[in-house]
């Protein structure tokens, strides 16, 4: 890391942790606050807008750095536009429409900006073509990450940690590989989230509500993008997903609980990954550090399946794949009575005795 990018990294770090308390008076001053409710684990009413903070200490960064000079403008204006959108969400509470719909425009954005995946490569069949479904498979790629790490805003300090373990992880990458652009951005934003997290972490004084997970959400989807553009492998494709394995695995299953509940995909619940640890009876600190220590675990595995062999790649896809059904059945991220995987383990197990 050059000196420059390590002053960048700790100006935007301080700057976070100057600007936070301000940012929560202001957040207090235009009502911007979240309310308890049945659904939420907090008691009392908390200032939210936290992401601006993240918002400003990324852009002391972004001056620093000289990222203002590279040919970024879509990405930045990409960036302005969701954080804007998170703030009139936090004050207004904006319906889920109308956040999609800003999403997707910012999507297209994106996408018209010629940041798109047009080819890949799949073992044994070699080079397919996209073509024009290179639009919406990007536009959805930007738009489900975004949303993944919205979804598990749900404790205190565990979406911007599991955030900061994804973008750690895509740095360290970046890094090897030699790709300075992914490198920097990633660098400023991993500095600027670590200085929310001082005030994020249980018990919060501040939540970085949608302005703070929408934007890290966007962040992670745009750094995951620029590592596959253009062309990639079938299994690097997988990569990030692996990278997100926390929000992905949660978000999953809560589409698979609500289909086997029979309850609209959008209805929301309490019965999520942080809710579930929870009902296990450990305590709110313990719950995140527990979900932090599964984002390592994915992040870990990520590392390990972008240097293993192809039949190395899918052993890890396998695994992944048990440990995940493992855990959900255990905890009853469905249901209590869904448990396929662990009942068929239970038979297997009865014809060995």
């Amino acid at each position: 890391m050059d000196k420059n990018l390590l002053i960048a990294a700790f100006a935007s770090f301080i700057t976070v942790l100057l600007v936070t308390p301000l940012v929560m008076k202001l957040a207090v001053k235009v009502g911007a606050t979240d309310k308890p409710n049945s659904r939420k684990v907090h008691t009392k009413i908390m200032p939210r807008l936290g992401g601006l903070a993240i918002f400003i200490g990324v852009i002391v960064g972004y001056f620093i750095t000289g990222l203002h000079n590279q040919h970024i403008f879509t990405i930045t204006l990409g960036a302005i536009i969701i954080v804007t959108l998170g703030v009139l969400d936090d004050k207004f509470e904006l319906s889920a429409k109308t956040k999609l719909f800003g999403q997707i425009m910012v999507a297209i954005l994106i996408v018209q900006s010629g940041l798109t995946i047009d080819f890949i490569y799949i073992p044994f069949v070699d080079r397919i073509d996209i073509g024009i479904l290179s639009y919406p498979i990007t536009v959805l790629w930007i738009i489900g990450i975004t949303n993944a790490i919205n979804l598990i805003d749900g404790l205190d300090g565990l979406a911007a940690g599991i955030s900061s373990i994804c973008i750690a992880t895509i740095a360290f990458m970046a890094g090897v590989n030699g790709n300075t652009l992914i490198f920097t951005i990633a660098i400023i934003v991993l500095a600027s989230t670590i200085g929310f997290l001082f005030y994020n972490f249980h018990p919060a004084k501040i939540f970085m509500g949608d302005t703070g997970s929408l934007f890290l959400g966007y962040i992670i989807s745009i750094l995951s993008l620029l590592g596959l553009y253009k062309s990639v492998t079938l299994f690097s494709f997988v990569v990030p997903i692996i990278i997100l394995g926390v929000p992905v695995f949660d978000t999953t299953f809560a589409i698979i609980r609500r289909i086997v509940n029979k309850k609209p995909i959008s209805a929301p619940d309490k019965s999520h990954l942080h809710h579930r640890i929870l009902a296990l009876g450990f305590s709110h600190r313990a719950t995140v550090l527990i979900i932090y220590a599964l984002g390592i675990f994915f992040s870990i595995s990520a590392l390990v399946f972008s240097k293993a062999t192809l039949w190395g790649s899918i052993a890890i896809i396998v695994g992944l794949l048990l440990v995940t059904s493992f855990i959900a059945e255990t905890i009853g991220l469905v249901n209590e009575k869904y448990k396929p995987f662990l009942n068929v383990h239970k038979k297997f197990g009865d014809r060995n005795n």
